[in-house]
């Protein structure tokens, strides 16, 4: 392509960056997405991005797709397509934006992988024998207690806390800040962590969690520490930060039947987001049915 079109993607960076202040990993993301387009526009000798029509984009998609990408994944680059032409459009190096309307295969949803209340209680009920591990426990109480999502957890600083109202301020996906409920057990572990704590951070460190160093407790530290707690409370599935919170929403959502209030704590933008758990829950239903009922059950 013309070096004018590089030109476009480096302010489409920018623009992601600064106006729509997204994250790093999904600017990452946008980033391959329109990498791929280009490489194939290049392929095809398509040389501006005001020569794609929408037939490119259904035949590029098709291309990605028989390449193996699943139909999740060609949502999310059409997605960034589609946002990319818009920016195009807006500052007038475009008339229409190629990429509307232009469908992806339908993909096969799977269900996000939960803990039940009673392995929950198994992994949170381990008593810690150190400093690493009291600050384990508070790390998963935390998430389990409030729903957040791994890099909310890890960017926690010390003002961050409220404990005696019981709630955490977190900044989520596109910098929107929410406020979440911490519950009377997550208190109580924060507490004991945070008197634990002050032996092993920094004097200027703000991080909430800290590892043995002193320093701020990175992602990657708090995905091994959580599955080595799994492993040593004996449950059997490998552990990731991320199903505490499909276990918060899907506990609540079977307590409370409130939907819009489950989206709301979890911070999503779409009400189609949290949909997932409902799906959750009526498989549980469902199975408790066939389980149950008369007219359910198999005859040998």
């Amino acid at each position: 392509m013309t070096p004018q079109a590089s030109v476009w993607l480096a302010r489409f960076e920018r623009y992601l960056g600064t106006e729509r202040r997204l994250s790093v990993h999904t600017l990452s993301a946008y980033r391959r997405d329109l990498a791929a387009l280009r490489d194939w526009c290049d392929r095809t000798g398509i040389a501006d991005w005001a020569q794609l029509d929408h037939q490119h984009i259904r035949t590029f998609a098709a291309r990605s797709h028989a390449r193996g990408l699943q139909g999740r994944s060609i949502q999310r680059r059409l997605a960034a397509l589609r946002t990319f032409f818009g920016f195009l459009q807006r500052e007038g190096a475009l008339q229409r934006n190629p990429a509307l309307d232009v469908r992806a295969p339908k993909s096969v949803r799977h269900l996000p992988h939960t803990l039940d209340v009673d392995q929950m209680a198994q992994l949170l009920s381990k008593k810690p024998h150190n400093a690493l591990e009291v600050r384990d426990l508070a790390l998963m109480e935390l998430f389990y207690s409030s729903g957040l999502r791994l890099a909310e957890l890890t960017g926690l600083k010390l003002r961050d806390l409220d404990l005696k109202v019981g709630q955490v301020r977190v900044l989520g996906k596109g910098h929107k800040e929410r406020i979440a409920p911490v519950g009377s057990m997550a208190i109580k572990a924060l507490r004991t962590w945070l008197a634990a704590r002050t032996g092993l951070a920094a004097p200027d460190q703000e991080a909430v969690f800290v590892g043995r160093n002193g320093a701020a407790l990175g992602a990657r530290a708090v995905q091994l520490r959580v599955a080595a707690q799994a492993r040593a409370a004996g449950l059997p599935q490998h552990l990731h930060p991320h199903m505490f919170r499909h276990s918060f929403a899907t506990h609540l959502l079977e307590s409370s039947r409130d939907l819009r209030g489950v989206q709301e704590l979890l911070g999503h933008a779409n009400i189609s987001t949290t949909q997932v758990y409902t799906h959750l829950d009526f498989q549980h239903l469902a199975q408790t049915y066939d389980k149950a009922h008369p007219r359910a059950k198999r005859r040998g």
